[in-house]
């Protein structure tokens, strides 16, 4: 098995998409108004609207309801990225801070109240971790 993505169901696809291009300098790709993915070098955030939940099971997934799961992306700079969104973020949870595991993080919520992290490992342990 193999983790591929993780898809968030928006009201409006394209407010989303553009905020994620902005937030991680990565274009989408758009498969239908309805759908686009954004592709990384281990993970896709893909976003889709809501009248594609309906191809999969009526009312499974609600937008902008989500309260548990953190998407997470490794950056170069954490505090530059803190920097470059300063206004495009809609709320910040945390200001960069270095965690006790190691990693620099950047709590944020996207436009549909998603909670993202932005993580730079900062200590030794947490740099090998991550060493591709």
């Amino acid at each position: 098995m193999d983790f591929v993505s993780i898809r968030i169901i928006t009201d409006d696809v394209a407010r989303l998409v553009a905020f994620y291009e902005r937030a991680t300098g990565v274009r989408a790709d758009w498969a239908t108004e309805d759908f686009a993915e954004l592709r990384t070098a281990h993970g896709t955030l893909a976003i889709g609207a809501t009248r594609t939940v309906a191809l999969f099971a009526t009312g499974s997934a609600r937008p902008a309801d989500n309260r548990t799961v953190i998407i997470e992306f490794l950056v170069d700079d954490v505090d530059a990225a803190y920097r470059n969104l300063a206004d495009a973020v809609p709320d910040f949870v945390t200001e960069p801070t270095t965690m006790p595991w190691g990693n620099r993080s950047l709590l944020f919520r996207d436009p549909d109240g998603n909670l993202v992290n932005f993580f730079t490992p900062v200590t030794p342990a947490a740099i090998a971790k991550f060493t591709y």
